[in-house]
């Protein structure tokens, strides 16, 4: 039995850390009182644009709208085609599907959990607009592959990097691949802030543009509107929590790969680990496993006052509001067998090496391995 509980995430720890800083920061900006489109959120973007070696990083609401502006940006229309992947949050298959364009499910390589390259040609046909890869839990998707069937087939690619700030793969960020990239600063994520927030980010000039004028009701003069638009900014308070973390986000990405390979020694092979390619460097949003009896290892940790959690029970092709597109169970094997095994045990970098020993243990005790 653990002593404390252990959660997911530690932001008490995080702010026994780093809270003075935030702390100033926040005042800082109740200071100003300017809470909408302040200074901090123009610092902010800059910042993480020189940070993930972009042009142009625009603060929107959150990671869902992230997504859906940064599609309409890059040029995605009703009618459309965009191929991804179903073993990801909802909102990227939603994003599609609020533009009216039609999400295409390929399904998963099974050792990264990332959409599988090789499955993406097959699916492309005249409509096929765009492909939408996920950096699954902070794990690069195979971005040299999937960028040369984009450039063989003139498609846009969108990453969805909700999981992934600071991931690279042969030294380039996630983000920096593709036409955009989408982002979510969810307080639960590796750079997170306390509230919803997102970003938008791209080295292309017109989507840049875009974005911006679709971020703010359409208009890059106030109230002088030459689009319909929407209302997603980024809040000066919460650019201000993000400043600050992203000056300790190298330390904090360094942190999770430190925990998650004494995760991965621990446990040997009394589970599935999720395999990092070898040109890729994991950030490790989440630590996610594969057990056959995953109900039994929950309440194990449960019972031992440890926290666990699953992403995703029901992929994206089998849940309700997306029956209109045919799918049905067997479709998507891998994905499926992946969402009845996962799961995913608690990281962040103040978790201590003692606190993953004994949930190691309690781990091999009981899994079977899938």
């Amino acid at each position: 039995m653990l002593r404390e509980r252990v959660n997911m995430i530690d932001i008490k720890r995080e702010l026994a850390d780093i809270g003075g800083e935030i702390k100033e920061a926040i005042a800082a900006s109740l200071e100003d009182t300017i809470f909408i489109k302040g200074p901090r959120v123009k610092e902010f973007e800059k910042n993480a644009a020189l940070f993930l070696g972009v042009k142009h990083a625009i603060g929107v609401a959150n990671g869902t709208d992230a997504l859906h502006l940064a599609l309409r940006a890059i040029g995605v229309r009703e009618g459309d085609e965009v191929i991804t992947t179903a073993f990801t949050f909802f909102a990227t298959a939603e994003a599609c599907a609020y533009i009216g364009a039609k999400p295409v499910f390929a399904d998963i390589d099974i050792d990264s959990m990332n959409i599988n390259p090789a499955l993406i040609e097959k699916l492309i046909t005249k409509k096929t607009k765009a492909i939408l890869p996920v950096h699954i839990f902070g794990c690069p998707a195979d971005m040299t592959s999937i960028m040369n069937i984009a450039e063989k087939h003139k498609l846009l690619v969108l990453e969805d990097c909700a999981q992934s700030f600071g991931a690279l793969t042969d030294g380039i960020k996630t983000g920096a691949f593709g036409t955009a990239g989408a982002i979510s600063f969810y307080p639960t994520k590796n750079l997170g802030a306390y509230g919803d927030a997102g970003m938008v980010v791209t080295n292309d000039d017109t989507a840049a543009e875009l974005c911006r004028k679709y971020s703010e009701h359409g208009c890059s003069e106030r109230y002088y509107h030459e689009m319909i638009g929407y209302n997603s900014r980024l809040d000066d308070i919460q650019a201000a929590v993000l400043n600050v973390k992203l000056r300790h986000i190298d330390r904090f990405n360094t942190e999770r790969r430190r925990k998650a390979a004494h995760y991965i020694k621990n446990l040997g092979d009394a589970v599935l680990c999720q395999r990092t390619p070898g040109n890729a460097y994991h950030v490790y949003h989440q630590f996610t496993v594969r057990v056959k009896n995953r109900e039994e290892v929950i309440k194990a940790l449960s019972d031992a006052n440890a926290a666990s959690s699953v992403f995703y029970p029901v992929p994206c092709h089998l849940q309700n509001a997306m029956k209109y597109l045919g799918y049905k169970k067997g479709d998507l094997p891998l994905t499926e067998m992946l969402s009845e095994q996962v799961l995913s045990l608690p990281i962040n970098p103040y978790i201590t090496d003692g606190e993953i020993n004994e949930i190691s243990n309690i781990v091999k005790s009981v899994a079977e391995s899938a």
